[in-house]
């Protein structure tokens, strides 16, 4: 709404901090937009608050670790943080204030009480990483509740987290629109990560494998293939000439539920998961719209 701001974005760590903040954004009548993040910000993370700031006054931008969506053998400790790189990279884009708790403040030693997800977070991700999607609403929930966000922007890369996330505001009734971004990837097609920077230059030519074989099953589906098990063989064909690559799932659903579909058809996902190295990745499709 309002024009880039180059002034750097007011830090704050403390929770009454931030909803003094808030409380006195909402007195001059603006609408805040959240863009939630765990740092290490990209490109990607850019393009969520140019969306923000397009739909909002003002942008919060969250700095933070979740450690409850990591699971015991992930890399927590290694996940990588440059904090004063993020703050020069938000208040590039315009960000307003950065949101950088300590873990105590967002769950006190005497803290128990989680979101715990249905279904829909028992496959794919969620079977790969138990418990991850638990740590994931849990800390968007406490994100929304303190800061009462008029939109939040998260992106596609995530497809199993946003449809969860979506089905969250839903059944509690959350007073926000969720705005999905295209995935951002780079001139090659890899997609965007924190995570890409573990990668060598020998696994980054392996990662490519996710995005070549995702563009293969759109390619197979607009030359007239229907059929789930044709495409999932085509991918598996095109991962297989990445060595590098060792895919943990290849799914293929129905794009609200993220049930298995046997047919494909516009609008069908397909997302991947899959270890370069010892990085773990993941990327997605949706047919009809192509690599976004």
């Amino acid at each position: 709404m309002s024009g880039v701001a180059r002034r750097s974005p007011r830090l704050v760590a403390a929770i009454p901090e931030l909803r003094d903040w808030v409380r006195g954004r909402r007195a001059a009548g603006e609408r805040i937009a959240l863009v939630p993040t765990m740092g290490a910000l990209h490109e990607g993370h850019l393009a969520l608050v140019d969306e923000a700031r397009r739909r909002a006054e003002r942008v919060v931008m969250s700095l933070f670790v979740n450690p409850l969506q990591f699971g015991p053998t992930e890399d927590l400790a290694r996940y990588p943080r440059d904090p004063e790189g993020d703050r020069a990279l938000a208040a590039g884009r315009g960000v307003d204030l950065l949101f950088a708790p300590e873990a105590a403040a967002m769950y006190p030693p005497d803290s128990e009480v989680r979101v715990v997800p249905g279904p829909t977070a028992e496959r794919w991700e969620g079977a790969a990483r138990p418990g991850h999607f638990a740590g994931v609403l849990t800390v968007v929930a406490k994100l929304f509740h303190l800061v009462e966000p008029d939109v939040a922007c998260f992106g596609r890369k995530d497809i199993q987290q946003v449809v969860l996330i979506r089905q969250m505001v839903r059944d509690l009734d959350w007073p926000l629109d969720l705005v999905v971004v295209p995935t951002v990837r780079e001139r090659d097609g890899l997609a965007l990560s924190s995570r890409n920077r573990y990668l060598t230059s020998e696994q980054r030519r392996d990662a490519l494998g996710l995005s070549r074989a995702l563009g293969a099953a759109h390619e197979a589906w607009g030359f007239g293939e229907h059929r789930a098990e044709r495409i999932e063989a085509r991918i598996r064909e095109v991962l297989a000439r990445f060595p590098g690559v060792r895919p943990e799932y290849i799914a293929i659903t129905d794009s609200a539920t993220l049930y298995p579909v046997q047919m494909v058809d516009g609008g069908t996902v397909i997302a991947l998961a899959a270890r370069v190295g010892g990085t773990r990745l993941i990327d997605n499709i949706i047919l009809g719209e192509g690599l976004a």
